[in-house]
């Protein structure tokens, strides 16, 4: 701000010079501006007061771009138009209009539209109104959650709802020792993501499929939905047992494996912690033994995530005793407990 003062002072006085004596101050000052410049540093470290001073000057007279020496005349430029920016910024700040509704009441929002995706906006509106809240609605409009899922039902919906009642069914490749391959048929529960029954062949027809879902779902135990994809082994005999049993059958769509989540999800955990890591001689007895000690592992021992870090078969927590490690599968994975 002083250089400014400053800078104003000479002009004012060198209104009452005479025009020789200013040219030859101008030229003395140009000589001693080229001395300072030979021992200045390469960027020179300008004050904010001496940027606007520049701006200002060859604003008024844009002539005097060619006489800086100090910096670059784009330099300058740049100045200007970043000061022109936050000149138009603070007059168009945000002065009125409707004040800002509270955080917890956004979050509010937010929370009973992602909790009720099939509720709009009035009816939001509504229920805050019974909570106390005096908001309008177009406020509620504008700060529901935008999940871009359609209003309806979908699948995962399906899935989720019916959990207890769901079955999922499908075939694991498995390679052996001797280049042969070897087929593992596994059933989950939706509920607990139990693994119901495994079984093992090399050649998976329809009517051996049928005979493993009678022996996994005996009497009264069938599950209402069974959810499959549409591999070919399924057939003719293979429906017409699981109608003959009372359970709906669910085949996913064509490419949809993710319709099949749960038991695709097994299946690969299958394979990372337990068919990747051991050779599988030309034999299903020795698929079988591995298949049931991991089976018991994984039913007993293994936590969730969708279990809230549970297993399928509820486990104790156990606060006093001696930890002890059981090894499962040679060592691969273990067991701990106390005793």
């Amino acid at each position: 701000m002083l250089a400014i003062l400053h800078a104003l002072g000479m002009l004012v006085a060198d209104l009452f010079k005479s025009r020789r004596r200013l040219e030859a101050e101008n030229l003395l000052l140009r000589h001693q501006l080229t001395i300072a410049l030979r021992r200045a540093p390469p960027r020179l470290r300008l004050l904010g007061s001496d940027r606007a001073l520049l701006t200002w000057m060859t604003r008024l007279w844009p002539s005097l771009l060619d006489a800086v020496q100090v910096v670059q005349p784009e330099t300058i430029l740049r100045w200007h138009r970043a000061g022109f920016k936050m000149f138009w910024r603070w007059k168009s700040r945000h002065r009125a209009g409707r004040p800002r509704i509270d955080r917890g009441l956004r979050d509010l929002i937010r929370r009973m539209s992602r909790e009720n995706p099939l509720w709009g906006a009035s009816r939001i509106h509504g229920e805050l109104l019974m909570l106390g809240f005096g908001v309008a609605q177009s406020t509620v409009s504008k700060y529901m959650a935008r999940s871009g899922t359609p209003r309806s039902q979908n699948w995962k919906t399906f899935l989720r709802n019916h959990a207890q009642a769901i079955a999922a069914i499908d075939l694991c490749l498995v390679p052996t020792l001797s280049f042969d391959l070897l087929f593992a048929f596994l059933v989950l529960g939706h509920g607990r993501r139990q693994l119901l029954w495994f079984e093992v062949t090399g050649h998976p027809t329809a009517e051996w499929l049928a005979r493993q879902i009678t022996e996994a779902f005996p009497w009264s135990s069938a599950p209402v939905y069974l959810v499959r994809d549409n591999d070919r082994a399924y057939g003719h005999v293979f429906t017409s047992r699981v109608r003959a049993m009372g359970i709906r059958d669910r085949p996913i769509s064509l490419a949809s494996p993710w319709q099949n989540g749960c038991a695709e999800r097994l299946i690969g955990t299958l394979r990372r912690e337990c068919l990747d890591q051991v050779v599988i001689f030309s034999e299903m007895h020795h698929l079988r033994r591995v298949l049931s000690a991991y089976a018991s592992y994984y039913n007993q021992a293994r936590t969730h995530l969708a279990l809230q870090k549970d297993a399928p078969l509820h486990r104790a927590v156990q606060r006093s005793g001696t930890i002890l490690a059981i090894p499962v599968l040679a060592g691969l994975h273990h067991q701990y407990g106390r005793i």
